[in-house]
């Protein structure tokens, strides 16, 4: 299983959009690779409709989806459509999934990402994220059991909270949102911790010398992270 910071494993696959070759396909953008336990079950058509209905949200962060499952590439065909012609989540309907959903019957790619785990199922994946940066980098992983639908809303903060750190060279503390105040790194001296602290760095308020935010407005991250 691929840690935070490895290069995510490479591998060629089926998909329902044709054959994916991961990473050379992807190179320059941001992906979320996830996994799902089977087709036509009902928490993961909730989740592909979501996935679906939120995937322009993720491209204007340069973002691609990947689904995946040990399913065959016929029944992911025969799901997608029946998801398309007759379902229907909260406000969601009609939905066409048109990222691919890859076959791995062989298990090859689940086994690659540990997306298999013994103590919740033998025969499926579970719900497994892997947010792999343009340099092809495990940014994060999350798990959830089968049970337990994934968060979207958090899935979406994690990319803009990723890039937002890359890009103003932050940390984000806990329930960060974007526009609220970001984290500077600590003081590498006891020079720059003194006129923090002193408040002669007018563009850092500090608790202490070694918890400092910077103003961090929503509308410069949007500018930053979606006009590249």
């Amino acid at each position: 299983m691929p840690r935070i910071g490895d290069t995510a494993p490479a591998f060629t696959a089926e998909s329902t959009q044709g054959t994916v070759n991961f990473p050379a396909d992807y190179v320059g953008s941001w992906v979320i690779l996830f996994s799902h336990p089977a087709d036509f079950t009902p928490v993961c058509t909730s989740e592909f409709m979501t996935f679906a209905t939120m995937q322009e949200d993720f491209a204007r962060y340069n973002t691609k989806l990947i689904g995946l499952s040990v399913d065959g590439l016929y029944s992911h065909i025969a799901w997608l459509r029946t998801i398309q012609e007759k379902m229907t989540y909260r406000d969601m309907k009609n939905v066409e999934v048109t990222f691919p959903l890859i076959d791995d019957v062989s298990m090859n790619v689940a086994s690659k990402y540990g997306m298999i785990m013994p103590g919740e199922a033998t025969t499926s994946a579970v719900r497994a994220v892997f947010v792999i940066d343009p340099a092809g980098l495990v940014r994060t992983i999350l798990y959830y059991p089968l049970a337990l639908g994934r968060n979207f809303d958090e899935l979406l903060r994690i990319i803009k909270g990723l890039q937002t750190a890359d890009e103003f060279d932050v940390a984000l503390p806990a329930d960060w949102r974007p526009g609220e105040r970001a984290i500077v790194p600590p003081a590498g001296s006891c020079g720059v911790a003194k006129d923090r602290m002193s408040g002669e760095d007018t563009d850092v308020e500090c608790v202490d010398w070694f918890f400092c935010t910077r103003d961090l407005p929503e509308e410069t991250i949007e500018k930053a992270l979606t006009e590249r």
